[in-house]
């Protein structure tokens, strides 16, 4: 009988050796992802949705990746607190939707993997030197769009416009560059851009109303405090009969009358394949960054009629979706 116990304990020591030899190995397995966003509205769900989407098409099951995702709900300050947690969780790579979110993993860690997504000038907001292979730990998807395009539609919509009204945030980059560059890209048309300054979310409704009487169209990009409370922006426009244009086609079904933008579940997906590589061993800083595959023309008719325009034939047979 003490041989048969002695036997026991021995077997259970070994098995008990062999688990905790197998323990690391199972643990090297799991990987981790924080996917951080500086707030929530469509397009940037979207963009979350994509990469979500894509990293279990391509295996990265609840058994092989935990993902961690938390909103800075428009505060900056969260978007740094979010980044330093992420980091304090030795999280395998983070994934970072819109500029002041990249902007704040970026300052948080030269050593983890940071993808950006939905940034329009990764270059201006200081993320990457270029938008080649970085040679550092960042990488990611940017949403930029040629302005030419943007204005051609804007054209389309309003034929004889001259004032094209923005509101924007003046502490985003990815607005000021577009204001920027879409004011010289005018200029070459002889029109001009009439800025609106909305700093917080609060002050959206306001500029917009400061636009009515001194611009002839509107056109809005993905500055997340004015996508954050579209409905403001389309409700000024609808009462001034001021025809709302937009970059991005999730804010067509908001109330804009058009939008010539990327699709950002798209976005997602391609920037779900970069983290993919990333976790596979790639070095982030030895893939180049990359812009949005895939635009579309969103058309809304019932925005437009309360907007005050009638949508062409023309433009209805270049839509890829047509709202109602």
């Amino acid at each position: 009988m003490h041989n048969t116990l002695s036997r026991r304990l021995l077997i259970n020591a070994v098995a008990l050796g062999c688990a905790a030899l197998m323990a690391p190995a199972a643990w090297a397995q799991t990987k981790s992802v924080g996917i951080t966003t500086i707030v929530d509205h469509p397009a940037l769900d979207s963009v979350r949705k994509g990469v979500e989407d894509e990293l279990k098409a391509l295996g990265w099951g609840a058994d092989k990746l935990k993902l961690q995702f938390q909103s800075a709900q428009g505060n900056a300050a969260t978007a740094r607190q979010i980044a330093q947690k992420f980091v304090g969780d030795k999280v395998d790579a983070i994934v970072a939707i819109a500029t002041p979110s990249a902007q704040a993993a970026v300052a948080s860690t030269r050593s983890i993997p940071v993808v950006y997504s939905a940034v329009t000038d990764p270059v201006a907001a200081k993320l990457v030197k270029s938008m080649d292979a970085s040679g550092g730990n960042v990488t990611g998807v940017s949403d930029r769009l040629t302005l030419a395009p943007q204005i051609d539609l804007l054209l389309k919509i309003k034929p004889d416009a001259k004032r094209v009204g923005m509101v924007y945030s003046p502490g985003e980059v990815n607005s000021t560059t577009v204001v920027k560059e879409l004011k010289a890209e005018l200029g070459k048309r002889g029109m001009t851009l009439v800025e609106a300054a909305a700093p917080r979310t609060v002050d959206v409704a306001s500029a917009a109303k400061s636009l009515v009487g001194k611009a002839d169209v509107i056109y809005t990009t993905t500055d997340n405090n004015v996508v954050s409370t579209y409905e403001a922006l389309v409700a000024v426009a609808r009462d001034a009969k001021l025809p709302l244009v937009a970059s991005d086609p999730d804010s067509v079904k908001r109330g804009a009358v058009a939008a010539l933008g990327m699709n950002y579940y798209d976005m997602g997906r391609q920037t779900g394949k970069l983290v993919d590589r990333i976790l596979k061993g790639e070095k982030p800083g030895a893939i180049a960054s990359e812009t949005g595959h895939k635009t579309t023309l969103v058309v809304n008719e019932t925005a437009a009629a309360q907007q005050g325009v009638s949508l062409s034939e023309a433009v209805r047979k270049e839509a890829g979706e047509i709202v109602k």
